[in-house]
């Protein structure tokens, strides 16, 4: 069993390179705060740390060169303020989203809720090695879900109406792949050059090109570092609470297969993903058969 060894042991706090002092990292789920707890981490900071504060790459913010002496007291006054300590080690770490289809005009996906949904259920786990969740709403891919542990990209398949396109030429303008191209005065997508961002869909000014598959790719095994890898694809799915489900899998196979010392991406082959991938196709492929509304 795990033992809570208190706020010394959790991940969230770092010894720096002075090791008399050390760094306080703070759960932020996509990176979202409000002005309120912005507030409370400058007081928070400012009173047990060097009044300054690092925003990181996980879209989290530390507080650093903090006395070991004062970590509990941290530890109440951040869990107080809505933003506890955060994690660093073997283990899931802070979920990172772009903003998604409230602010974003290509995103394809709500981010910042699932990524909410994800934290909720999975931050903190202890496990074999770390877990790096990353969500970008379309395959600009900013918060590159391809270089984490687990990646999730927001998609969508463009359907041009029959007999309708004008051969206006906007859709050809905005693709960036030139998948696509005016041919006898209509529009004509190549699905090999096409990658399913959906901008051809937002500029058609006639309303033509339609969504026919809106969806969530997930990505296993990427990682950054001296040796970065693309994750390799585990499969396509059109429902959030498959994606939460999946990923749970995903969590749980790693958990249970894993060897420590070693990063996800060096052992995909020895834990059999391609395996894994066939299994967890099969079981959505029964779920959706029982209720397609999901």
């Amino acid at each position: 069993m795990r033992t809570n060894f208190g706020v010394h042991m959790k991940g969230g706090i770092i010894t720096e390179r002075d090791a008399e002092f050390c760094t306080v990292r703070i759960r932020t789920p996509a990176g979202i705060l409000s002005v309120e707890q912005v507030r409370g981490i400058a007081s928070i900071a400012k009173k047990y740390g060097s009044g300054t504060v690092h925003c990181t790459t996980r879209q989290t913010i530390e507080i650093p060169h903090v006395n070991p002496k004062t970590l509990k007291k941290i530890e109440k006054s951040l869990e107080k303020n809505g933003t506890p300590v955060g994690s660093e080690r073997d283990e899931i770490v802070n979920i990172i989203a772009c903003p998604g289809n409230e602010r974003c005009k290509f995103a394809n996906i709500d981010t910042i809720g699932l990524a909410r949904k994800i934290d909720h259920k999975l931050f903190g786990k202890e496990m074999p090695v770390k877990m790096r969740i990353a969500i970008s709403g379309c395959p600009n891919a900013c918060t590159s879900p391809m270089l984490n542990e687990i990646g999730i990209i927001g998609r969508i398949r463009p359907l041009r109406t029959a007999g309708l396109c004008t051969g206006c030429g906007t859709c050809v303008e905005y693709c960036k792949e030139n998948a696509i191209i005016i041919k006898n005065g209509i529009s004509i997508l190549d699905p090999s050059r096409c990658v399913q961002c959906g901008v051809c869909i937002q500029s058609c000014p006639f309303d033509i090109l339609k969504a026919e598959h809106r969806h969530y790719l997930i990505l296993v095994g990427g990682r950054r570092g001296r040796h970065p890898r693309i994750g390799r694809e585990l499969l396509t799915l059109e429902s959030e609470e498959h994606v939460i489900y999946v990923i749970e899998k995903i969590v749980n196979w790693v958990y249970r297969r894993a060897w420590s010392g070693r990063l996800l991406s060096e052992q995909l082959d020895d834990l059999h993903f391609e395996k894994f991938r066939q299994e967890i196709l099969q079981e959505i492929s029964e779920i959706t058969k029982k209720d397609p509304a999901l």
